[in-house]
């Protein structure tokens, strides 16, 4: 497993501060739904920034966002370097988060497993529901 380098998780914080922003203000293409960055990875010498983003109230697996966002990291790099005073500005991947959406397919699961289990056990209707310790 790779080692994380503090230096790079700064600068991947101040990224996802800082493109949150520009996408609010400076991207204005009605296409593009409400989009939230997740979060961001940085390589260690700071040349490629991965962008984790959740497209809200939609599918994050929309091409049409993920190509619209691929166009709009080529303006949004300069800006977002003389931000954060880099030398370089990193070059901006943007990439579907699907963790949330895999959160709730593990919730439905649990939710059909308790609901599945109750079925085939169901609990005798004179015993108390709660058993002394």
């Amino acid at each position: 497993m790779p080692r994380e380098v503090p230096r790079a998780r700064r600068v991947a914080e101040q990224v996802q501060r800082t493109l949150a922003e520009q996408l609010l203000r400076e991207v204005r293409d009605p296409r593009l739904k409400p989009v939230t960055i997740t979060h961001v990875e940085m390589s260690p010498d700071l040349s490629h920034a991965w962008v984790h983003f959740q497209v809200l109230g939609g599918d994050a697996h929309d091409p049409l966002q993920q190509e619209i966002l691929d166009e709009a990291a080529v303006y949004l790099r300069g800006p977002l370097g003389r931000a954060l005073r880099l030398r370089i500005a990193p070059q901006l991947h943007f990439r579907p988060d699907s963790g949330l959406e895999q959160s709730r397919r593990l919730d439905e699961l649990i939710t059909r497993a308790v609901r599945e289990d109750q079925a085939r056990h169901p609990s005798d209707p004179g015993a108390p529901d709660d058993e002394p310790r």
